[in-house]
């Protein structure tokens, strides 16, 4: 597991890295700001839209040939479109390798899938916990480097997260153990690698087919929030990139100590199931009360107390997982991502109208919270979904009696 977890906190520290400057660098190429606004959103579209036709069609490659290649390929792709990046000197060389790492950018659901082909069912819970916890560390410390750099070159950061990333692909190399024994390799079918019929065949699993609502509902709920926060929080409260950086900061360290340290207590005692419902209904209540804040330092406490929220991914992820067998956890895990990347691109395309819409109210005003009290509904739309999943499982594999029969 360590040697997963090593990876996975490079890979995420390279990526956290280029996060603060990336605008940045897309406003050298631009005469406005909303002519910036404008092209960033098309290169973090272009990245989502490859990432969805990608992921399941290297979910399914990581099911016949292996774990370790396929990260090695996305280990290899990351690095070259960070050189890229930081050398491009015009737009559309952003937007055209942003387009390549999209397609070739599978490392999370692969090492999902690493975690799967190592764990037994009962544990992937805590073990996708702790992978969720080095992607919490990764958001702390790759932002925070980046504008540092950033502050002494706007290209330094993509040269040194190019870097690690060639390092990690060293580290894959040489190091890092293949997790899938050849008898657990199945042919690819490049049928069911498409990403529309990856989320068909993803509806159908047993067990686990009720959740893909969830997991939609709850992924495009995050993105919109994301796309929101920092225009949101800047027009409410005034801040700007350093109290921004640090709420994110806050949100990355509350998920290392609940996903690191709390998860396997929190779920020895509400168990998968009951542990996702709590923190759906946590997370719509988070939302709700982000949007009616009228203080910037009730959104820190807000994010302290969202514990449950935290716990929610993992959880659905050890559900799902556990529903696929030995020879599918790739293709499974590639179309969970390829369900995300669709979310992130049509959160954009809501948050920024709901946004306009609220923009000319005043700071006070409680509906300037609207992209948030979408957020909120999406949440609790997922928390009905899946507290009816789980009904019907629970009853589904409860005994008759003899009444009853």
């Amino acid at each position: 597991m360590h040697f997963i977890m090593l990876t996975v906190l490079i890979d995420m520290v390279s990526i956290g890295l280029i996060i603060p400057v990336l605008p940045v660098l897309v406003g050298d190429f631009t005469t406005s700001v909303a002519e910036q606004a404008f092209w960033y959103g098309a290169v973090m579209f272009t990245f989502a839209v490859a990432n969805f036709f990608g992921s399941p069609i290297l979910g399914a490659l990581s099911d016949r040939h292996g774990r370790r290649p396929v990260l090695l390929i996305g280990f290899c792709g990351l690095a070259c479109s960070l050189f890229v990046t930081a050398l491009a000197a015009e737009l559309w060389m952003l937007i055209a390798i942003r387009l390549v790492s999209g397609a070739l950018m599978a490392n999370v659901s692969v090492a999902n899938a690493y975690v799967a082909d190592i764990t037994a069912p009962e544990d992937r819970a805590r073990r996708f916990g702790q992978l969720g916890a080095m992607l919490g560390v990764g958001f702390i410390l790759g932002p925070a480097m980046g504008g540092l750099l950033g502050d002494i070159n706007i290209r330094l950061p993509f040269f040194v997260a190019g870097s690690l990333a060639l390092c990690n692909l060293l580290y894959g190399y040489f190091v890092l153990p293949e997790s899938l024994p050849p008898e657990h390799r199945r042919p690819v079918s490049w049928r069911s690698a498409n990403p529309i019929a990856s989320l068909v065949w993803l509806g159908r699993l047993k067990n686990a087919g009720g959740l893909v609502a969830v997991v939609a509902l709850g992924s495009l709920a995050q993105f919109v929030l994301q796309t929101s926060w920092v225009l949101y929080t800047s027009f409410r409260f005034g801040w700007g990139p350093q109290q921004n950086g640090w709420s994110l900061f806050t949100v990355g360290l509350v998920s290392v100590v609940v996903q690191g340290v709390l998860l396997r207590r929190l779920l020895s005692y509400f168990g998968a199931a009951r542990l996702a419902t709590l923190g759906m209904l946590s997370g719509a209540f988070c939302f709700l009360s982000w949007g009616l804040s009228t203080a910037g330092w009730l959104m820190y406490v807000i994010i302290v107390f969202n514990v449950f929220g935290f716990a929610v991914v993992p959880a659905i992820q050890s559900l799902i997982s556990n529903a696929a067998d030995a020879k599918t956890q790739g293709q499974t895990m590639g179309a969970v991502a390829s369900l995300n990347s669709l979310a992130s691109v049509i959160a954009p395309m809501i948050a920024g109208p709901l946004l306009g819409v609220v923009s000319h109210l005043p700071r006070d005003d409680w509906r300037v919270g609207a992209p948030f009290f979408f957020c909120a509904a999406l949440q609790f739309s997922a928390m009905l979904i899946a507290f009816r999943h789980f009904r019907r499982q629970s009853r589904a594999s409860t005994p008759r009696t003899v009444e009853q029969k």
